[in-house]
């Protein structure tokens, strides 16, 4: 093997199962060898969820357990599948299938049309936004390009949740969607949708999940042909999981529970599309038997982006906030989280500028840093800060601000205004710029309310607004500026925006930065109003906001900046304020909301839950662990066991140890896994030196779960009282 070979680029394939192994912190090894029932790993930000679980199929292949050709991987974007099959082949387990839902989906129904319907398969449409424009064309109801993405969305949210277009107006309100037309309206466009598909024998992306439920709920044969084929099953960010993912997931098990399942509540961020954390905050009610194993070891961010994550949920409310997973940073301190607050939202993009400027002088790569928003019509003001300052930059997961079709639109009204404005009428009584611009972009969609609710209609309003703010700051800026003039500059920032794409900082809406990391990350605009934004208004819109925020915290892996401009442009007023989100958490701030109690606690394993009716013992006040011996706060989990640096005195009553000791070899050997897996060395040292009296002291020890309190308490409580435990029972 040469130099070149020899690298990270090329890692060697580990020479045996237990090689696999090598380099997994306990929790990560813990998931890596639970191969057997069911299996639930909650996974905080950083905390290599992707590592523990190609390690887990690569350790189940290589150690013969498991057949590659029957593992199905299956995650929610094409460049996730890609990442993991590329592990697995670096790991020796050539062969497992890791795809999307839909990729899975639609090879299954490739195969198996012909015999379970007849003939080809129809054709599958990639865009259904004409098909959406031909059925309003056929119920004589008019869209523009807007309303026409957002009725889109809405069918698809309508079939990812099983809702059928005459249940669509009961199913929104339910769910409080914000419906960018009458839902009476939508559900008629629904149905002419679903009919015109059917005339022209066409089916759409949603189509070939519920296709493939439909013939393996209907052709028990074919069924299970597919459960003979895939036997063991592993899902990445399972809290994203809608009702119809769910449903084909169930249908692909069959009876069986040979599936592991990976997530986190606290990024559950993409509701409106039809996500949903339930089914992972309910996997041990629907899987009483689960093994659920906690990462919470971040090797991502420093101690202190992961003091603020934590902050953060730690004033969360609702049901994915009792699931919080508090994670423990494994990274050296870096500088803390830097506040800012500018006095407007231009000397915001421009501080952001500056300060990037500096980093990528001072040898940060302008390809580790981003800024953050929460809407795409947030970028211009940092496109054109970033170009004022000569610092090269990309868009993610939006298009360019001036490339955007309402914009390029609004440009041609304004230029014909510009031009022919003495013949305009809606011009007449309009003399300044600002008035003329508004006069013209109303005939766009513009409107001095910004519509309700989300989507595209909302995002294309932004984008008209944000051309209103600009002729006003322009206006400011240049007395006497004519509507010539405003046009000149706007084809002036377009020409320069329209610059060869180079690798540069990136630009991104939150959402679209689900799954990168940065070693810089700038937030920015995190201010009342936007975040949340002005449109969350329910008590679970507002805490999607706040995981939205989190998610982008945890992006950071050593600097971060948040910041806020107390107004919207120079000279306005100053009625903004910071995010309630930072309340209690930026130096100078108060707490306004009573943090929740509970959380997901500490990284562990758990296995088997007996009933949903268990209750963990868990302190009321998360305060960080502190030795009992010396008083320092604790960061190692091992050491969050003993609840005792490893180097301070221990009481430990060494008889006892050794009887654990023994008793566990029994249990492990009864059960057929290893040791670790009844309780941890330091689990049985922490309970030699509590020595409980009952199972409350018990419990209450880092280490012993519901699961583990119920399956082996009576044992553990009568061995520390210095009784003979008998042999002679079977290990259930």
């Amino acid at each position: 093997m040469t130099a070149a070979t020899h690298s990270t680029l090329f890692p060697q394939v580990p020479d045996t199962a237990d090689a696999v192994l090598d380099g997994l912190d306990p929790e990560q090894r813990e998931v890596a060898t639970a191969l057997h029932g069911p299996v639930c790993v909650l996974a905080g930000a950083g905390t290599g969820k992707t590592r523990a679980i190609t390690h887990r199929i690569a350790y189940g292949v290589r150690a013969g357990i498991l057949q590659p050709s029957t593992v199905l991987a299956v995650t929610f974007t094409n460049r996730a599948a890609g990442e993991m099959r590329g592990r697995l082949r670096q790991l020796g387990a050539g062969g497992v299938q890791a795809r999307t839902f839909h990729s899975a989906a639609l090879r299954q129904l490739q195969y198996f049309w012909p015999k379970a319907v007849g003939g080809s398969l129809p054709r599958l449409v990639d865009r259904k936004i004409q098909l959406v424009a031909d059925a309003a064309a056929a119920c004589r109801i008019r869209l523009d390009r807007g309303e026409l993405r957002d009725v889109t969305a809405e069918i698809e949210w309508s079939k990812v949740t099983q809702t059928i277009p005459a249940d669509y107006a009961a199913a929104a309100a339910k769910a409080g969607r914000d419906a960018p037309r009458n839902p009476a309206e939508i559900a008629q466009l629904y149905g002419a949708y679903e009919d015109l598909k059917r005339d022209r024998a066409v089916i759409d992306f949603e189509d070939v999940l519920l296709l493939t439920v439909a013939i393996l709920q209907d052709r028990h044969d074919i069924a299970e042909q597919v459960r003979s084929q895939y036997q063991h099953f592993v899902v990445d960010e399972y809290q994203d999981v809608s009702p119809l993912q769910q449903r084909l997931l169930d249908l692909w098990l069959g009876e069986r529970d040979s599936l592991c399942v990976v997530g986190d509540a606290s990024q559950t961020i993409y509701s409106f599309t039809g996500a949903t954390p339930d089914h992972l905050l309910d996997f041990r009610t629907r899987h009483p038997g689960a093994t659920v194993v906690k990462l919470v070891r971040d090797y991502r961010s420093s101690p202190q982006v992961v003091h603020l994550a934590n902050g953060l949920l730690a004033q969360a409310r609702g049901r994915a906030a009792e699931h919080r997973l508090e994670l423990i940073s494994q990274r050296s301190p870096g500088p803390e989280p830097v506040y800012a607050e500018y006095t407007d939202e231009p000397a915001e993009a421009e501080g952001a500028a500056r300060r990037i400027r500096d980093l990528i002088a001072s040898g940060v790569p302008a390809g580790e840093i981003a800024i953050l928003f929460r809407t795409n019509s947030q970028s211009e003001l940092y496109e054109q800060a970033l170009a004022d300052a000569g610092v090269p930059y990309q868009l993610r997961g939006a298009e360019r601000f001036f490339d955007r079709p309402e914009v390029r639109k609004a440009g041609a009204a304004l230029r014909a205004a510009a031009r022919f404005g003495g013949n305009d009428s809606l011009l007449d009584d309009v003399i300044d710029l600002p008035s003329q611009v508004r006069a013209v972009l109303s005939g766009e969609g513009w409107t001095n309310q910004p519509p309700a609710g989300s989507g595209a209609v909302r995002e294309r309003w932004e984008s008209l607004a944000a051309l209103v703010h600009l002729a006003h700051d322009f206006a400011a800026a240049k007395q006497g500026a004519t509507l010539g003039d405003l046009v000149a500059e706007l084809d002036e920032r377009a020409s320069a925006q329209h610059a060869p794409t180079v690798q540069g900082v990136t630009l991104a809406s939150l959402h679209s930065a689900k799954g990168l990391e940065w070693d810089v990350v700038f937030l920015v605009a995190v201010a009342e109003g936007m975040m949340p934004i002005t449109y969350a208004k329910t008590d679970e819109q507002i805490e999607e906001e706040r995981r939205l925020l989190y998610v982008g915290v945890t992006r950071a892996r050593e600097h971060l900046g948040v910041s806020w401009a107390l107004s919207r442009s120079p000279g306005g007023r100053p009625n903004r304020r910071p995010s309630r989100f930072l309340d209690g958490l930026r130096p100078g701030s108060v707490m306004t909301a009573g943090r929740s109690s509970g959380g997901g606690g500490p990284g562990g394993i758990e296995r088997g839950i007996g009933s949903s009716g268990g209750t963990v013992v868990r302190r009321s006040v998360r305060t960080p662990a502190r030795c009992r011996v010396c008083g320092r706060t604790l960061t190692d989990a091992g050491e969050m066991k003993l609840m005792r640096c490893e180097d301070c005195p221990s009481d430990m009553d060494e008889g006892l140890y050794e009887r654990l000791r023994e008793w566990r070899a029994v249990q492990a050997q009864r059960s057929g896994q290893p040791a670790f897996c009844v309780f941890t060395d330091k689990t049985l040292m922490a309970i030699a030196e509590t020595v409980p009296d009952d199972e409350g002291e018990l419990a209450r020890i880092p280490g012993v779960g519901v699961r583990k309190l119920n399956r082996f308490g009576t044992d553990v409580l009568a061995i520390c009282a210095g009784q003979d435990v008998g042999g002679d029972e079977e290990g259930d």
